[in-house]
């Protein structure tokens, strides 16, 4: 680890002394920075990119608008070392940053406006996710890399901010409806103004769609097919992957002098399996979710001549109901038929309390000191199951037994149980101006879990403006990802047992980076990392254990460019090399290169132009999958808008895989799907939006 860290000072040290120039002006400074976007998440102050301690992208609601992007994964993917994967179950997106994936993805945390959505039974952000709508996002802040000494549990290969519009970014009321392929309809609508003396922002938005067409060509089911002592015939492959669902996201936030009170409702309905929770496609299954939030928060910039304080109470409910098919209608499981097929009901009821205070202090020179402590109550207090089999081990392997009918298990046999945990957590930050132009940021996190003990997360960044263009980095952190209840509590699931006893997952981290503003129209970042992930929590054999170790390096470049006074050109490439050491062998499924390039040209006042490209490359089995490595893809969209071609309206055509690529992504090994799961092929959008104000 040591000799890591001195690689990394050599070349920080290196590359800044090599194009060290100085420059004191004030006024240059500002010049250099003046247009550069500001984020909140890395430390809890306003920064801009280049000065936060942390590598960070910010994606704001104009470039959102300007690629034609209609859900989160879509903007997403246009982070450098962020890929988009996604699971058989669902099609749940997996949201691979720097090689480290899993099919639950809970090694990143999502955020909405400051606040985890993470589900505690899984460990991500629900197994009816459902996609999430961009109408009303103002920005989205990303930092690649470890942030629990900031934000806690999960946030581990890298935290994601969703950051809702507020009044003063929706002028009165506007509208918008779009349809095109694999019948898909959306609209919303959005209000900005004052009420009452409060100013308010609501938005309602809604989406109905059956999904793409794509094909599996061969499932699970094949295989049990093709059992000679079986004799069945029960596979839907190949068939269509099941991604149908409508869904309705609303959202109200209030503010008056030193409050904010929010609101939210997301419904998910009939949301289709993908290839099903078995990897067997399922036609008829489907999942419902229902998503309630709220957050009231006091912020007092004056509390007293040195201190600022912000204290924070948040709710979070979530209800997850699912009707699936595992196995389709007259599979053999070799212990009987099921004529129906194999039918299972899981539901899982949980809520979340959250009390955060924060307080920054400034009374001492050249320090800016961000306090805090919390509280965090997580309760799975219902789960309900209902299913058509009983389990039983023959030769160590789960045999499914017919019950006839579907039994309620509820109180008897279900896959989890009921149960809380609370969360006490401090920190403490320190961003000391120490020396003219450098800055240290060092921060401490301390964790204390109800069920299994206690976390210590430091974070240490040095920041060095080593000219009034560049900017350099040096940072460290570690970060830990909290077991899930599906990890500990799991029972009566012969392949996937629960173990109560559990540690966290830790990864600790060293980067290096760069931001160069080579010219007024020419930005450049630049980072090298090397990160060591231990105690990863995998089902081995069948019960949940701390046995995993994964290393990863690599490196990220980004390029915004203002090439002339219409026409802005954007990039980003990501290597990386992670190494499984239980294997020894390449970690699977997660690109090691990756390549997007985006054009964004004003034809004129009117008329706007934007085409993006994305290639994603080298993406390697798991060891022991003798399956074929997967194929590269390159995929490119492009979107036309007329922006105010009559007064308070715009209109935008839309094409998502202009060229009909073939574009897969990795199926689990050993290959249940042989071919993978293929996404969407070519697709067309027509939208139309009207302001009234």
């Amino acid at each position: 680890m040591r000799k890591n860290l001195a690689w990394l000072l050599s070349i920080i040290i290196y590359c800044t002394f090599g194009t060290a120039f100085a420059f004191d002006e004030e006024e240059q400074l500002l010049d250099a920075f003046g247009d550069e976007e500001f984020l909140y998440i890395s430390t809890g102050r306003k920064q801009t990119i280049s000065q936060a301690p942390a590598v960070a992208s910010i994606i704001t609601s104009k470039t959102i608008r300007q690629i034609g992007a209609r859900d989160i994964d879509e903007v997403l993917e246009t982070i450098p070392g962020l890929h988009v994967s996604y699971s058989a179950g669902g099609y749940n997106p997996i949201y691979q940053i720097r090689g480290i994936s899993s099919d639950f993805n809970p090694q990143v945390l999502m955020l909405i406006n400051g606040i985890p959505i993470t589900n505690i039974f899984l460990g991500n952000r629900s197994q009816a996710w459902g996609g999430m709508p961009v109408e009303n996002i103002s920005r989205i802040e990303v930092i690649r890399g470890p942030g629990s000494a900031i934000y806690g549990a999960d946030a581990y290969a890298g935290t994601i901010n969703i950051i809702t519009k507020n009044s003063t970014e929706i002028d009165g009321i506007e509208a918008g409806a779009s349809v095109g392929s694999f019948d898909e309809y959306r609209g919303w609508l959005q209000y900005g103004g004052v009420f009452a003396g409060w100013s308010t922002a609501l938005s309602a938005q809604v989406l109905d769609t059956n999904g793409q067409h794509e094909k599996i060509d061969a499932d699970f089911q094949t295989a049990l097919d093709a059992i000679p002592f079986l004799a069945t015939n029960a596979s839907l492959a190949p068939g269509g992957v099941s991604l149908g669902r409508q869904s309705l996201d609303t959202r109200i936030d209030i503010s008056k002098d030193k409050w904010q009170i929010r609101f939210g409702y997301q419904a998910r309905r009939d949301v289709g399996l993908g290839a099903g929770l078995f990897s067997a496609l399922d036609s008829n299954g489907e999942g419902d979710a229902d998503r309630y939030n709220a957050d009231i928060t006091y912020i007092n910039n004056d509390f007293s001549d040195d201190w600022e304080l912000k204290a924070q109470y948040s709710f979070f409910n979530t209800i997850t109901k699912s009707d699936l098919v595992l196995l389709p209608p007259g599979t053999n499981t070799g212990a009987g038929v099921f004529p129906n097929g194999v039918i299972a009901k899981p539901d899982v009821y949980e809520r979340h309390n959250r009390i955060d205070l924060t307080a920054f202090y400034t009374g001492i020179n050249r320090h800016d000191i961000r306090i805090g402590a919390g509280f965090n109550h997580q309760d799975q207090y219902k789960i309900e199951e209902k299913k058509n089999f009983a389990t039983a081990i023959f030769m160590a392997t789960p045999i499914l037994i017919p019950l006839g009918s579907l039994v309620d298990v509820s109180n008897t046999t279900p896959f989890n149980q009921e149960e809380t945990r609370k969360i006490y957590y401090g920190f403490i930050q320190d961003a000391w101006d120490f020396a003219p132009d450098w800055t240290l940021t060092a921060g401490l996190r301390y964790d204390h879990y109800s069920d299994f003990g206690s976390t210590i997360n430091p974070r240490l960044a040095l920041v060095w403006q080593t000219s009034y263009r560049l900017t350099s980095k040096l940072l460290y952190g570690r970060s830990f990802r909290a077991p899930s209840f599906a990890e500990q509590f799991n029972i009566n699931n012969p392949v996937a047992l629960g173990n109560p006893d559990l540690d966290p997952e830790t990864i600790d981290t060293y980067e290096v980076a760069f931001d160069y503003a080579a010219t007024d129209d020419l930005r450049i970042g630049f980072n090298m990392f090397y990160y060591k992930m231990k105690d990863i929590i995998r089902f081995a054999p069948t019960t949940a254990n701390n046995t995993g170790e994964q290393t990863g390096h690599g490196l990220e470049l980004d390029v915004n460019w203002k090439a002339a006074k219409n026409l802005s050109i954007n990039g980003n490439y990501a290597y990386q090399s992670s190494e499984d050491k239980d294997s020894n062998s390449d970690a699977a499924d997660s690109p090691q290169q990756q390549l997007y390039i985006r054009a964004h040209y004003s034809l004129t006042p009117i008329w706007s132009l934007n085409t993006q490209l994305n290639h994603v490359m080298d993406r390697q089995r798991a060891a022991g999958d003798l399956r074929s490595d997967i194929d590269d893809y390159t995929v490119v969209d492009l979107t036309i808008r007329a922006t105010e071609f009559s007064p308070g309206y715009e209109f935008a055509v839309s094409a998502r895989n202009l060229f009909d690529e073939d574009v897969f992504e990795p199926s689990l090994a050993p290959g249940a799907i042989p071919n993978d799961l293929p996404l969407a092929g070519r697709g067309f959008f027509v939208e139309l939006r009207k302001s009234f104000n």
